[in-house]
C-alpha cells in the first residue's frame, strides 16, 4: 500500500498484543465461516439435473474455447448445483477472463429446472452489460431475462415485479434494487452476486439470511492470494480463473515524456482501426483544459468527458455513449468501471503517471487488451531528470511486466489485503495490516483446522531470551551476535527472504538442510548466522514441547509451560555456559532431553505454578 507499516519495538508487548487480536479475530471469522458452512450442510436446498441434450447446445453457443481454470469452475459449480445442498461458491477471476459464461451456464440449469436467477450487480452500468450478454445467449431458447434497474421506468419495473412473482421470468439482473422488499419470487433457485464486496452492511446481512436457502454463486475480479486460498478451502468453496484467453495478446507498454505529437499518433493510430480510447487525467480542475488540447489535436473525434464530480445520470450517460461506440475517446479520471468490459478500448493514455502506485497502473493498464486485438498502454511523465529514482524504477517495473497476469509478479501487496478484505469483510483488513499477511492466513489456516478437529504444522514461534545472544548485528558487550550479515549475502531482499524462510522451518531436520543450502549458495555459514540456525531450533524444540517461552538468567534455565513453571525437585534446571554460543547448545541440549522423555505425562514432571 502507500503507508508504511508500523514497526513493533523489539522486547515491547505492542507485537504480542497485535498478534493476540488478530488470532482472535481470525478465530472468529473462522466460527463464523463453519456456522454458515454448517448450516448449508443440514439445510436441503434444490437439485439442479442436468439436462444434457440442452446444457450442450447452449455451451456449444459460447464463441471460444473454454480455459482448462473456466472448464473447471463450470464443472465445479454444475457439480454443487446436481447436489440437494445450498451451493454458496465463490468464483474469482480478473475482468475479461469469463466468469460471466460460468454464471450463464449456471442460470442455463438453473432455468431448464423450470426455477429462477437473480444476478445481483453493484452498477447499472455492469446490469446493463450483463443484461445484453445474457439476453443475446438465451434468445434461441424459450427463456425470459429482464433487468430491473434505473434504466427502466416506474411502470415497466411494476410489469417486471409482477412478472417475477408469476413465475413469467427465468432470469432477472439488477442493482441493489433487487433487495428491496417488494422483490417477490415465484420460484429462486439461483442467486448470483458480482463483487459482493461493493454492497452496504445492510445488503449483505440480507444475502447472508439467503446463504442457507437458495444456490449462491459470488464473483470477484479481485485476485485470491494462494496462501488465503489454502488457509480457507476447506470452509469457503472456491474456483479460480487464472488463465487468460487463448488469444489474448499482452498490452504494449511505452513510458514517455508528454508529448502532443505522441499522443495524436496514439489515438489517431485507434481511430483509423475503428476503435476507441482512454485518456485518464486525474485532476477535475484542469479536466477541460485538456479536452480542449484533444480537441484541437484530433478536431474529427467524438470525445466525452467523465469524472466522479458530475451528477450520477450524466456521468451513466456519457458511460453509456461510450460502451454503445458513439464516442471515439474518453476523457476521464480514475473513475473508469472497473467491470466494464468494452472490447473496442485497445489505447488507454495516462497523463502523469508518475502520480499513480504499481498497483494501480496495473489495474488502469488492464482497462485495455481484453480481446484478440493488439492493445497499447502510454505512460505519460514529465521530464525525467524532474523524476525520484524509486519513481523511475516503477515505471521500469510496470514496462517489464507486461505479460498476462503479470500482476502477482508486480508484488502488489495492497492488492492482496485488499483481497483479503473483500473476501474475509473489511473488519479483517486491519488485523491483516498489523501482523502482516502471511502470518494472518496462518492464524486463520490455524483456527480452521483446530475447528475442524484437524491438526497441522504450526509456524508459530516461541519467544526465546538467552542472556548472553543479541539479535543485534552490532557488537553488545559480553553478548554473542545472532543473524546474517550483510558481508554474507549482499541483497537486502534476498537476506530478508532467507529469514523469512528460516522462521518457516517446522522441523529441525528442515533447519540443516536449510543450513546446507545456504553453504551451497552463499559459502561458508560465518559464526552469527550459524548461531542464528541454533536459535531456530531452541524455538523449534519448544514448540514440540508445547512451551510458552524459553529464557535464560544467570545460567538459570526459565521454562514457561501451560502448567507453570518447569522445576526439577522444586528448583528451576541450570546449566553450565560461560559465553553465549554455550548457553545455546546446553539450552538445545536440555530441551532435547527433554523431548526423549518417552510419556507425554512425564514431560513437564515438576512443573510447578509460576508463583510458587
Amino acid at each position: 500500500g502507500k503507508t508504511e507499516p508500523a514497526l513493533s519495538t523489539l522486547g515491547g508487548n505492542l507485537w504480542q498484543k497485535n498478534l493476540d487480536k488478530a488470532a482472535a479475530a481470525a478465530w472468529d471469522l473462522a466460527a463464523e465461516m463453519l456456522r454458515l458452512e454448517a448450516l448449508r450442510q443440514n439445510s436441503s436446498g434444490h437439485s439442479f439435473n442436468p439436462m444434457p441434450e440442452w446444457e450442450l447446445s447452449f455451451a456449444a453457443s459460447f464463441p471460444y474455447v473454454e480455459t482448462a481454470d473456466q472448464k473447471e469452475a463450470i464443472d465445479d459449480v454444475l457439480k454443487d448445483m446436481e447436489s440437494d445442498k445450498p451451493m454458496d461458491r465463490l468464483l474469482c477471476g480478473d475482468v475479461g477472463y469469463g466468469k460471466t459464461e460460468v454464471a450463464l451456464r449456471a442460470a442455463f440449469r438453473a432455468a431448464v429446472n423450470g426455477r429462477q436467477t437473480a444476478i445481483l450487480v453493484p452498477t447499472t452500468l455492469l446490469a446493463q452489460q450483463h443484461y445484453q450478454t445474457f439476453t443475446m445467449r438465451m434468445a434461441p431458447y424459450p427463456m425470459r431475462v429482464e433487468l430491473l434497474s434505473r434504466f427502466r421506468s416506474k411502470p415497466e419495473q411494476n410489469q417486471i415485479l409482477k412478472d417475477l412473482a408469476k413465475g413469467e421470468i427465468d432470469v432477472v439482473i439488477g442493482t441493489h434494487r433487487l433487495l428491496q422488499k417488494d422483490v417477490r419470487f415465484a420460484s429462486l433457485g439461483l442467486l448470483v452476486i458480482d463483487e459482493e464486496q461493493r454492497f452496504g452492511v445492510r445488503h449483505k446481512q440480507k444475502l447472508k439470511g439467503l446463504r442457507a436457502s437458495v444456490d449462491i454463486l459470488t464473483m470477484t475480479a479481485t485476485p485470491i492470494p494462494r496462501t488465503l486460498y489454502f488457509s480457507i478451502s476447506g470452509l469457503r468453496r472456491l474456483s479460480t480463473i487464472n488463465t487468460a484467453p487463448a488469444d489474448r495478446i499482452p498490452v504494449a507498454t511505452v513510458v514517455a515524456n508528454f508529448d502532443k505529437e505522441l499522443i495524436r499518433q496514439a489515438l489517431r493510430r485507434e481511430l483509423e482501426r475503428g476503435g476507441q480510447s482512454f485518456f485518464l487525467h486525474n485532476r477535475v480542475q484542469s479536466i477541460m483544459d485538456v479536452y480542449g488540447m484533444l480537441g484541437e489535436l484530433l478536431p474529427e473525434a467524438r470525445i466525452g468527458v467523465g469524472h466522479g464530480q458530475m451528477p450520477a445520470s450524466e456521468l451513466e450517460e456519457v458511460m453509456l455513449q461510450f460502451i454503445a461506440g458513439e464516442l471515439d475517446i474518453l476523457l476521464c479520471t480514475t473513475i473508469i468501471e472497473s467491470g466494464i468490459d468494452i472490447p473496442n478500448v485497445n489505447t488507454i493514455i495516462i497523463d502523469n503517471a508518475e502520480r499513480f502506485g504499481l498497483s494501480e497502473l496495473y489495474q488502469l493498464r488492464g482497462r485495455v487488451g481484453r480481446h484478440h486485438r493488439q492493445a497499447y498502454a502510454y505512460l505519460l511523465l514529465p521530464p525525467m531528470g524532474k523524476l525520484p529514482e524509486n519513481t523511475r524504477q516503477r515505471m521500469a517495473a510496470i514496462q517489464r511486466h507486461s505479460n498476462l497476469g503479470a500482476g502477482f509478479q508486480l508484488a502488489l501487496k495492497d492488492l492482496e489485503i485488499r483481497g483479503a478484505g473483500n473476501i474475509l469483510g473489511e473488519e479483517q483488513s486491519g488485523h491483516i495490516a498489523a501482523v502482516g499477511f502471511d502470518l494472518y492466513c496462518q492464524l486463520l489456516k490455524e483456527a480452521v483446522a483446530k475447528m475442524d478437529n484437524r491438526s497441522i504444522a504450526t509456524r508459530r514461534e516461541i519467544p526465546v531470551e538467552l542472556e548472553r545472544v543479541t539479535s543485534s548485528l552490532t557488537a553488545v558487550k559480553g553478548k554473542v551476535q545472532v543473524g546474517i550479515d550483510a558481508k554474507y549475502i549482499e541483497d537486502e531482499a534476498v537476506r530478508l527472504e532467507i529469514y523469512k524462510r528460516l522462521s518457516q522451518t517446522l522441523s529441525i531436520s528442515q533447519c540443516d538442510d536449510f543450513a546446507l543450502e545456504l553453504r551451497d549458495r552463499f559459502g561458508e555459514l560465518p559464526e552469527n548466522t550459524r548461531l542464528l540456525l541454533e536459535m531456530q531450533k531452541i524455538k523449534l524444540l519448544g514448540k514440540n514441547l508445547d512451551l510458552l517461552r524459553v529464557s535464560v538468567r544467570e545460567n538459570l534455565l526459565i521454562i514457561e509451560t501451560n502448567q507453570g513453571l518447569y522445576k526439577i525437585q522444586g528448583k528451576l534446571p541450570r546449566i553450565e555456559a560461560s559465553n553465549g554460543e554455550e548457553e545455546i547448545r546446553e539450552t538445545i541440549k536440555f530441551l532435547q532431553k527433554m523431548q526423549k522423555q518417552s510419556q507425554p505425562s512425564h514431560r513437564f514432571q515438576g512443573a510447578v505454578p509460576k508463583n510458587s
